[in-house]
């Protein structure tokens, strides 16, 4: 029995060796990047992020992203081509699954979270006025990119619902929407993560 039983331990420890991960488990991730919002008139604007990560294994890593973008949205009303400089920033959680092993990783993704849009208002004119208020919204997107090295180049696509905002033209008291659904494209590196 005692034969037996040191076997099996034998067989356990070499199928756990066998299958242990090639990359280290903890990583931290940052960089900057383009975002460009959706909706007519919309214009690009910059983004920053912050990803502290762990590998469940060496196909999948989950993170938890920490992003703010500086973007100008356009009016979804075509009669009143307004512009605002919007503040979003979001904590998400992402998975992302990698394709392949090696120096070059390419991935893909999702994530799903809250994007807080901060307070805008202005003045499009003598007597006329767009306020908006604050708000935070759900959003989800995928994602899609690669690791090489240190190295991380991502494109994620931020599915934001719109944001409502009051257009005052003298007496006339309208409503219009801002989309804030947005394209990052980041580049930055991470710290630890690598292969042990």
């Amino acid at each position: 029995m005692k034969k037996i039983t040191s076997v099996l331990c034998f067989l356990l420890l070499a199928a756990v060796a066998v299958n242990a991960q090639e990359y280290k488990k903890f990583r931290v991730g940052t960089g900057l990047g383009y975002a460009k919002a959706s909706g007519e008139g919309a214009s690009g604007g910059v983004l920053w992020a912050l990803e502290p990560g762990y590998r469940i294994n060496d196909q999948i890593l989950a993170n938890l992203r920490i992003e703010g973008a500086a973007i100008i949205r356009g009016t979804a009303d075509a009669t009143s081509a307004s512009l605002d400089v919007a503040g979003i920033s979001s904590y998400t959680l992402n998975g992302q699954y990698y394709l392949m092993n090696g120096g070059f990783r390419p991935f893909v993704g999702v994530g799903f979270g809250m994007f807080s849009i901060a307070k805008a208002s202005i003045d499009a004119g003598s007597s006329t006025s767009v306020a908006e208020s604050a708000g935070t919204k759900f959003g989800f997107y995928p994602r899609l990119g690669f690791d090489a090295g240190h190295f991380t180049l991502n494109l994620d696509y931020n599915l934001i619902g719109a944001t409502k905002a009051v257009v005052t033209d003298g007496s006339t008291v309208s409503s219009t929407e801002f989309k804030n659904s947005y394209i990052g494209i980041r580049i930055g590196g991470y710290f630890g993560g690598g292969r042990k």
